[in-house]
């Protein structure tokens, strides 16, 4: 097996940070049931010193209404403990809830960051919806954009960017101190894995990247984007560890191979329909959060190709929902689980 220098870098990061408690991150999570997201701001005690991780902007599709119930929430949160945030880091562009990284940033500041490999996700979405020259798809609308083992600090805490691809290519997961912010690459054990059918996704690159997160240290606390409460499980959670899901994740446990993961990853890809925000989502996700500019009169406008242009359609990896999902009123929550 090649060395994999970075992974060893963020492997001593978190063991040095389990023996110095002031190295440790206190976390707060807040979760969105509307589209079983979890955002986790990251603190560092000492410095009073904090980053937000996947934040979501509410937004109902049939009203066409914004709010910001649970950005709002977030900001009251800072302001009450009196904390100075220096990044609002994506893991990805979301395709399951839009970011409100620009409307926080506006309120509580930050640098908006992301994977480098937005570019890929830009152009092919951006051609979608067919955005015009003042949509660059050069990263710009984003303040950095992180490349494989890119080092930066919150307050006094190290921190240290891994590339995950798989789910899209574009994935990070964010290692600060002893604790990694996976984004979608992994669910709870009872759970198991995201999706790998979007463009540019691939379920073999997603096999792997979940290896190289499984074999940092065990100890490793591990926190989640999402969570759907698996079977059984009453309770949403988005916390676990390395340990915690080598041991048991129903898609990997037993020594489960890469060409069985990929045949079960497509299989089960297959059945699953587009998340219902997809398209609103990555309109506004790939422009860094900020939503379309207003028309002559006044007002802002989301794009929905139809699928007119099948070429178009089937080459956004979307998939509409059967009729007698939709019908169960309850549709958004089982087709687009894995997202």
């Amino acid at each position: 097996m090649t060395t994999d220098w970075i992974l060893d870098q963020a492997s001593l990061l978190i063991l040095n940070s389990r023996r110095d408690n002031t190295a440790r991150p206190v976390v707060r999570s807040f979760f969105d049931e509307a589209t079983f997201t979890a955002t986790h701001l990251v603190l560092d005690p000492a410095s009073a010193r904090a980053a937000v991780i996947d934040s979501v902007l509410d937004f109902d599709p049939a009203s066409g209404t914004i709010s910001y119930r649970s950005a709002d929430a977030i900001i009251a949160y800072v302001r009450s403990q009196g904390l100075t945030v220096e990044w609002l880091l994506e893991t990805h562009a979301h395709a399951d809830h839009l970011s409100a990284a620009s409307y926080l940033q506006r309120q509580i500041g930050g640098q908006i960051a992301i994977s480098r490999n937005i570019l890929h996700v830009q152009n092919t979405f951006g051609k979608l919806f067919n955005a015009g020259t003042e949509f660059a798809k050069d990263g710009s609308e984003f303040d950095v954009l992180f490349d494989d083992g890119d080092g930066f600090a919150i307050g006094d805490l190290s921190a240290i960017s891994l590339a995950v691809p798989g789910h899209t290519p574009a994935d990070l997961a964010y290692v600060v101190g002893d604790a990694v912010f996976t984004g979608d690459t992994l669910f709870m054990p009872d759970y198991g894995t995201a999706r790998a059918d979007f463009p540019g996704g691939d379920a073999r690159e997603l096999y792997r990247s979940i290896q190289r997160l499984l074999r940092l240290p065990d100890e490793t606390r591990l926190f989640l984007c999402h969570d759907y409460k698996a079977p059984g499980r009453d309770a949403f959670v988005f916390e676990t560890s390395v340990g915690e899901e080598r041991a048991g994740n129903i898609h990997l446990r037993g020594g489960v191979g890469e060409d069985a993961f990929v045949k079960m990853r497509n299989e089960r890809d297959h059945t699953l329909t587009a998340p219902h925000l997809i398209l609103p989502s990555l309109q506004v996700n790939i422009n860094g959060g900020r939503l379309p500019e207003p028309e002559d009169n006044g007002k802002r406008y989301l794009k929905i190709p139809l699928n007119g242009d099948k070429e178009a359609t089937m080459a956004s990896g979307v998939r509409s929902a059967p009729r007698q999902t939709m019908a169960r009123g309850n549709w958004h929550k089982a087709p687009e689980a894995e997202r």
